[in-house]
């Protein structure tokens, strides 16, 4: 009998209209658990990493872990994995909500996408029933319409993941939605949707998920969910429940951590005006959780008066922080409304308001015209403007078609690319790495491109946790990230919520995991999973074309100085943390894994020829 695991996935060939359910290969199950990794491995397995990421050639794996839809405290997780078109590496973008339960409930663990569909389709799932229908009454709406029309056609409380016209047009950093407001948010995962033809899959299950040993399943859920509500930053009146994650628009602004203006400053001086803790003063109607959480870090949002008012979601961190700081944006009514526009048009607000920071640079040094722009002007500190090309590029409308594929190409259009702030094509978001060294090895290293999530030493840099380290040094950073990034990748592929690690660590994940499946994980073996889910990663990448060289920052946080705080004139010391990195890893100095390393996590076999001989 099956544990944790369904034992069940859909594989959907949307060129031939065929349906077929598949039995989960336990063997990998046991290697990648589920979410990023397996939906990692299934990719790694059946495309080519240099395929053209918008064809049919590619696949779209929605897949949720062992630990999804379970009564352990923040298991709402799942991911969707496809070769990402914003970067060209590997994408996994990890997603909230309910809509990963509900798969597992329905008796999948997850679904394969693959060919592309004549006409718009969605895929509708009820327990056993399968089927496809037709969508081309929902192309062109929005993730809200969309919605609401596929709940009323199909059972009321089904869940409903989408895109919107980001999606359809293409738009290479588009989202996939669900619940609305929930986003598979970073790398074009919705651009891949869009591209096959797939505006939607609704599901609603009446199963329940299996576990081997409930006592001790419910003894670790309750021994984790203690913790969490007994944490300073994830329990009652801690900051994630009381200010959600703008509570570290603050705490980075402090600490000069806050990049501001396409990242030319570290400090925004209107910081608490786009702060968490004006937020719940200001706008804050009630928390809204996902499924099982008991953080509940979401915002449900009024803005009160002006041509904005409504009630919306609120935005995250790091999406005040693109639309805000980085854009020179002290209005929080216009960020609010900017990021609810990403929400109906299936945007990642992140790229979004970091591409618009960029632009304003651009036009400000003289390399873009107000005619390329349409007439418009987009200056540093335009509330107005940053929601008006938020509306362009989702519908990919004058010059927002250019800003629709992200802001390192619209750079390099126009001969400047070194003012993009992204790493591998993806913006960095949030958290400056000349001012926390961890974060900026961090982004260089990433196998998604510019990323917080993939480690996230923001956790002991700037919060102290698990123990504190100090921000501004390089010693040690290389094998902190390593131990980060192995345990992140398996947070991502149990399909628990990242924020549960800070209050529980290795021991209560691994703990779940083996009550959940009946499988004897020891603690090592469990991180050494996350460990494989890494290399198999940065395997793909190395085929697909990427190198040494793509482990890299922009110019600006290798060559200036942060100009004001505690690490005033510091720049990141990449070079020096990269060479240890690559040496804790087990990789050689061009970043590529030691026959050593991969035979020591089985992945000996998947090492290409061409690889072996650069």
């Amino acid at each position: 009998m099956m544990y944790g695991w369904t034992g069940k996935i859909i594989r959907v060939n949307l060129t031939e209209k065929s349906i077929k359910i598949e039995d989960l290969n336990m063997e990998d199950a046991k290697l990648y658990l589920g979410g990023r990794g397996l939906g990692s491995k299934i990719l790694y397995d059946e495309v080519d990493p240099k395929i053209d990421p918008l064809s049919p050639e590619n696949k779209l794996i929605f897949m949720t872990g062992p630990v999804t839809g379970t009564y352990a405290t923040c298991a709402g997780r799942f991911n969707v994995v496809a070769k990402a078109p914003l970067t060209g590496t590997i994408g996994a973008a990890n997603s909230g909500g309910h809509f990963g339960p509900e798969l597992k409930f329905a008796g999948y663990d997850g679904i394969i996408f693959e060919g592309k569909a004549d006409k718009p389709v969605y895929l509708h799932i009820c327990d056993d029933l399968i089927e496809l229908k037709s969508a081309e009454h929902l192309w062109g709406k929005d993730v809200f319409e969309t919605t609401d029309l596929l709940l009323q056609e199909n059972e009321k409380d089904a869940r409903v993941a989408c895109i919107g016209p980001g999606g359809e047009k293409q738009v290479l950093f588009a989202t996939v939605m669900n619940d609305k407001d929930r986003a598979a948010g970073r790398s074009g995962m919705g651009a891949v949707m869009g591209s096959k033809n797939l505006k939607a899959v609704v599901v609603k299950g009446t199963k329940s998920i299996k576990v081997a040993n409930q006592d001790k399943f419910k003894a670790a859920a309750m021994d984790a969910r203690g913790k969490i509500n007994e944490n300073g930053v994830t329990g009652p009146g801690g900051g994630l429940p009381t200010y959600g994650t703008e509570v570290l628009v603050n705490i980075l602004n402090e600490v000069h951590g806050l990049p501001t203006r396409n990242w030319k400053d570290s400090r925004f001086e209107d910081g608490e005006l786009i702060s968490g803790e004006y937020l719940a003063e200001k706008y804050l109607i009630r928390n809204k959780a996902c499924f099982a959480c008991s953080i509940g870090c979401g915002r449900v949002i009024n803005i009160p008066d002006g041509k904005y008012k409504g009630i919306v979601a609120g935005p995250e961190y790091e999406a005040a922080w693109a639309y805000g700081a980085c854009c020179g944006v002290k209005d929080l009514n216009a960020i609010n409304k900017a990021n609810h526009v990403c929400n109906l048009l299936g945007i990642d607000p992140i790229t979004m308001g970091a591409t618009i920071a960029c632009a304003m640079e651009l036009y400000e040094s003289g390399y873009i015209t107000k005619e390329d722009l349409g007439g418009r002007e987009l200056r540093f500190g335009d509330a107005e403007s940053i929601i008006e090309w938020t509306e362009l590029t989702g519908n990919r409308e004058g010059f927002g078609d250019i800003m629709a594929l992200g802001s390192y190409r619209m750079a390099e259009k126009y001969g400047h690319p070194e003012l993009s702030m992204s790493v591998k094509k993806q913006e960095m978001p949030a958290y400056d790495g000349r001012v926390l060294q961890g974060m900026g090895l961090e982004y260089a290293t990433s196998n998604r491109g510019g990323c917080h999530v993939r480690g996230y030493l923001t956790s002991p840099e700037i919060l102290g946790i698990p123990v504190k380290v100090d921000p501004h040094t390089t010693e040690g950073k290389a094998p902190l990230l390593k131990t980060f990034q192995d345990l992140t990748a398996v947070v991502d592929s149990s399909d628990i919520c990242l924020f549960s690690t800070f209050a529980i660590g290795l021991p209560e994940i691994a703990e779940m995991l083996r009550s959940v499946t009946g499988l004897e994980f020891s603690d090592e073996e469990v991180l050494r999973v996350g460990e494989r889910i890494w290399n198999l990663e940065k395997l793909f990448n190395l085929e697909a074309g990427f190198t040494r060289k793509d482990d890299t920052l922009p110019e600006r946080l290798l060559k200036e100085p942060v100009n004001s705080g505690p690490a005033k004139g510091k720049v990141v010391e990449l070079e020096k943390m990269l060479n240890e990195y690559y040496e804790v890893r087990g990789w050689d100095e061009e970043s590529i894994p030691t026959d050593e390393k991969l035979e020591e996590l089985s992945l000996l076999s998947y090492k290409k020829k061409e690889l072996a001989d650069v």
